[in-house]
This record gives structure tokens, C-alpha cells and sequence, in this order.
């Protein structure tokens, strides 16, 4: 249903006629997002079309759209960098909030280690200031082009530096948040006139009203700035870039180095994993480049770090000697950048992880030692900037990707490798040898849980691929809860839509009381409902 004139006048006066529209074109561009068409029963590719789009530049516009909402009864939606179909609309009727020119870093505080930025700002973009004065931020899975806030307020927030920098959960400090009602709330330390050190207070702490489970998505209101951690970096204030497209690489100083670990089994991957959170050691550690697969990684990685080649070299280099030993050794293993701070500091890491290595039967691949290659794991790892390189073979997504400790996490893979050589067999998801379990080895600051996320590619345009994934995914949810693992991302991205099976995902968690108290906060906060559909909750039992 197309807005009433007077309604979209009223928006348009907040934010002026440039920048507002509901151009057909436009509108779609937005709906049209990464991994729709395994959300919509038919596969298609368009999420649910926006009736206009607007684009705030301040709070106050912010502010002034989510009033114009509440006064027509419409619903609205923040977008910021987006990352797939939960940045679009879930229900219609909803004006989004493009939040692109709100982009500034608004303070980089050096002795108190924070920095305060608006939606736009990106990982990169910080990183690169942060960097300036001795300082790095936290940067999550979705890579350098994401948005700094959502990772800390609208979605999930784990990266690959999560084991020193935090879960984005822990690096929101102070926000100010206007609420679905249009107020505006100060949270943490903001809100008792104390700046922006603390997201906890003083006072009673709003931090976990903001992000629920998993993040409002925005549908729980815009935060409109934000003040976030940052944490030491014992590199240059500038990393020199060096190399050709794709194959960019950063040569940094001995106190960086970049180190992929390889063991025999599943059970000595999870004793390393332990035996590294309790040393303190590592500045990032993740099981990256098997994302393209076991039987492709090794392959795909002397791609794309060498500009002479290309993807259809691939067959090729696939019955070449030195990558059949290369793609074996990866079987197991992932990678960990040692940042030290002396000289002493990285000499002793180094110590560490050999004697845990020796330890647990594991060992260093040598190729991946190369000190070309180094040089390239290290940029990619320090910067996520190729996250594009997770489409270098189709469309993708992850399922499975229960979050535990790592011995729980090693219970699944062969289930999961299982099924997904299944589907395979039948032709409708690539064959990458059956398993590409990606995770950040550890999702929270210090270690202690992963989620290794088993990555499978499809072919968006065909639909007998895409209704093949999506069977997958539905089966992987099935033997999920067989085994007694919760719903995971498998469950998360079927269940998101249509409303019955969000409400018969969200009932089935291990503890539903969490999504119970998320409804009560929307009653609370959002009165005249015009949060989108995107904000998850259980109903009421006689509402359903």
C-alpha cells in the first residue's frame, strides 16, 4: 500500500525532497538482497519492497521520520551498510531508513581508548583513524565494509580478533538511541552527563534492552551514535599495502606474524583451542580459507593471493602434487596472528604456541610460511577487506553454526559433512568436498566458545539449486535438533519468515524466556508497533 501524500510529505519535510523517494526502482534495490531466495518459499530473489526510502543526515531527522511513523501509524526500519536479507523490510508498509549520510567519526579518545561514530562509519574507516594514534577496533565477521554499530547494537558481532578485542556485544560503551516512540534515550554513562566511557552506567544499564538475543536488526528503533571500544596496536600507524588485485599484501613489522596451525585430528583441533585461551596468547585466531571448502582451499588460496592467476586455473592446480599436500594439511587447522608488544612479548608468544603445538601433535604448514604469504594472510586477516572472496565460487551461506565450547563444537562436523555430501550427491549445492566449517576460534574476549559455521554454495539463478538449498537447510535444522543442538543459523535463516515458523523456532531455544522478555520490551517501547517485523519475540500464547 503506497503512502498517503500528506504522510509522505511530512517526511519529506524532515529530510528535504532529495532525500526521500519511492521510485519503484529505487525501492526494489533495496529489496533485493543476498539470501532471499532461501527465505521466500518460491525463491525469490526480492525481500518485501520498502513504500519509501529516506535518508536522515542527524538525530534530529531521525527522530523527526520515527514521529512522522508513529503519527500515520507506519512502520520503519534503520539500514545501515546491510548484509543480506535481514537488512531489508520484513513486513510491508514500512519507510527504511537509509542511514548513509551519517557517517562521521565524531571522537577518537586515545587515553580512554573509545572512539564515537555514527550508523555509517564502516570497520575500515575507523580502523585506518585508530590505527593513526596506536589504537584498533574490533571488526566483525561481515568484514572491513560493514558498519561499526551494527555489529554492536543490530546484529550478531563476532570476528576473527573476538579472542583479544571482544564479541561487538562488549565493545558498545555509551549510545544514544532514538526509541520506536521517538524519544530519545541516552544509554550508560551518556545518559547520567558522564561522556561516553561506559555502556553499564552509572545507573541502571539499557545496553541489553538495545540488543536483545541477537541484535534488533533495526526494528527497535536507530541508534544514532555510539561510542565503542578500541584497543592497542603494536603495528604502524599506517599498514603499507603492496601487491596487485586481488593479491594485496602487507609487508609489517617482526612483533606481526601470521601462523596457520594444523593437526591431526578434530580432538587435538579442540585441545589447541583450549590450551590457547588459557595461555593469553593470540591477537586474532580463525579458521578462515577452508570456507572455500576441504577439497578446494588450498587451491583457491594460491588464486587469489597470486595476481597471474585466476578461478579457471583451478582444475589444473587441483591435480597439482604440491596442493593435493597443501589442501591435506588444512584439513585441521585454522589461523592465529601473534601481535606482540616487545620484542620479548612476540619471542615468548612464539614459545607458547610451539609448546602447544608439541603438545597437541599439531605443526605449522609451511606454505603458508612463506613470507609472501604471510604477508597476505596477515593483511586479509588484520583487515577483512576480501570479503568478496566469499562469493569466489557461488552465491553462499552458512548453516549449522551452534555456538559452544570447542568440544561441542567438533560433535557436529561429521553430521554436517554427512548431509551436506548429501545434497551434493544430488547435484544442487557445489562440490566442495563436503565440509567448510568457518569460525573465529573464539566469539567472546579471551576464548572459550566458537561456532563453526558450515558454509555451502549454491546457484541462485537455478532454481532447482536454490530449492535445494533450501531443502538442506530444513534437513541440517532437522538432524540439528535430533542431536539436541538448538536451532543454530540453519533454523535462524528458515525460521526468520513467515511468522509461524519464527514463533515455532523461537519456542524451541533453550531458554524461550529470553524472546518472552523481548516482547515486553517492545510493548514497552513501542506502543504504536512500528518496529519492523525484523525485531524477533515470542507472542503470547493466545496470540499466536
Amino acid at each position: 500500500m503506497a503512502l498517503l501524500k500528506e504522510a509522505y510529505q511530512a517526511l519529506e519535510d524532515v529530510v528535504g525532497p532529495d532525500n526521500i523517494s519511492e521510485d519503484p526502482a529505487i525501492l526494489d534495490s533495496y529489496a533485493y538482497q543476498w539470501l532471499a531466495e532461501l527465505i521466500n518459499p518460491d525463491g525469490g530473489h526480492f525481500m518485501t519492497r520498502p513504500e519509501a526510502v529516506a535518508l536522515p543526515g542527524c538525530t534530529e531527522e531521525v527522530q523527526g521520520i520515527v514521529k512522522v511513523c508513529n503519527k500515520y501509524k507506519i512502520k520503519c526500519k534503520a539500514f545501515g551498510t546491510g548484509w543480506g536479507a535481514w537488512a531489508a523490510p520484513y513486513d510491508k508498509d514500512v519507510v527504511l531508513l537509509d542511514l548513509r549520510r551519517m557517517d562521521r567519526i565524531l571522537e577518537i579518545d586515545v587515553d580512554n581508548m573509545y572512539a564515537v561514530v555514527e550508523p555509517y562509519v564502516i570497520g575500515a574507516t575507523l580502523q585506518a583513524e585508530a590505527m593513526k594514534v596506536g589504537l584498533n577496533t574490533h571488526m566483525i565477521g561481515a568484514g572491513a565494509s560493514a558498519a561499526i554499530i551494527a555489529g554492536v547494537a543490530a546484529f550478531s558481532g563476532a570476528g576473527a580478533d573476538s579472542i583479544s578485542m571482544g564479541h561487538g556485544s562488549e565493545n558498545g560503551l555509551a549510545m544514544e538511541w532514538v526509541l520506536p516512540n521517538g524519544d530519545i534515550l541516552q544509554v550508560g554513562s551518556l545518559g547520567s552527563g558522564c561522556g561516553w566511557f561506559c555502556g553499564e552506567g552509572p545507573g541502571p544499564s539499557a545496553k541489553g534492552l538495545v540488543r536483545g538475543a541477537l541484535g534488533a536488526c533495526g526494528g527497535m528503533g536507530v541508534i544514532t551514535k555510539c561510542a565503542v571500544k578500541l584497543y592497542p596496536w603494536p603495528g604502524p600507524a599506517t599498514m603499507p599495502i603492496e601487491g596487485k588485485v586481488p593479491a594485496y599484501n602487507s609487508p609489517l613489522p617482526e612483533n606481526l606474524r601470521a601462523h596457520t596451525l594444523a593437526f591431526p585430528t578434530w580432538q587435538a583441533f579442540a585441545d589447541a583451542c583450549y590450551k590457547i585461551y588459557d595461555s593469553g596468547i593470540g591477537y586474532i585466531a580463525h579458521r578462515q580459507f577452508n570456507k572455500w571448502g576441504e577439497a578446494l582451499q588450498g587451491a583457491v588460496l594460491k588464486i587469489v593471493s597470486d595476481p597471474t592467476k585466476q578461478l579457471d586455473d583451478l582444475e589444473e592446480m587441483l591435480q597439482r602434487p604440491e596442493i593435493q599436500k597443501l589442501t591435506e594439511e588444512m584439513r585441521h587447522s585454522f589461523q592465529i596472528v601473534l601481535a606482540g608488544m616487545t620484542h620479548r612479548d612476540i619471542d615468548y608468544q612464539e614459545k607458547v604456541m610451539r609448546q602447544i603445538l608439541a603438545e597437541t601433535g599439531g605443526w605449522e604448514i609451511e606454505a603458508l610460511a612463506d613470507p609472501e604469504m604471510e604477508k597476505w594472510v596477515l593483511l586479509y586477516l588484520i583487515k577483512l577487506p576480501f570479503k568478496n572472496l566469499n562469493f569466489a565460487m557461488a552465491t553462499y551461506e552458512g548453516s549449522f553454526a551452534h555456538s559452544g565450547t570447542p568440544d561441542f563444537e567438533i560433535s557436529y562436523i561429521e553430521a554436517s559433512r554427512a548431509l551436506k555430501r548429501k545434497y551434493i550427491g544430488k547435484g544442487v549445492l557445489a562440490d566442495d568436498g563436503g565440509e567448510a566449517m568457518m569460525a573465529a576460534i573464539a566469539r567472546q574476549g579471551g576464548g572459550g566458545v566458537l561456532a563453526l559455521e558450515q558454509f555451502f554454495f549454491y546457484d541462485p539463478q537455478d532454481i532447482n539449486s536454490v530449492l535445494g538449498a533450501q531443502a538442506y537447510l530444513a534437513e541440517a535444522g532437522k538432524v540439528a535438533g535430533e542431536m539436541k543442538l538448538g536451532p543454530g543459523l540453519s533454523g535462524q535463516l528458515l525460521g526468520s519468515k513467515p511468522k509461524d515458523k519464527l514463533q515455532q523456532m523461537l519456542s524451541s531455544v533453550a531458554q524461550p524466556s529470553v524472546f518472552h522478555y523481548q516482547r515486553k520490551i517492545k510493548e514497552a517501547f513501542n506502543p504504536n508497533d512500528i518496529g519492523d517485523g525484523s525485531y524477533v519475540y515470542l507472542e503470547e500464547p493466545s496470540k499466536k
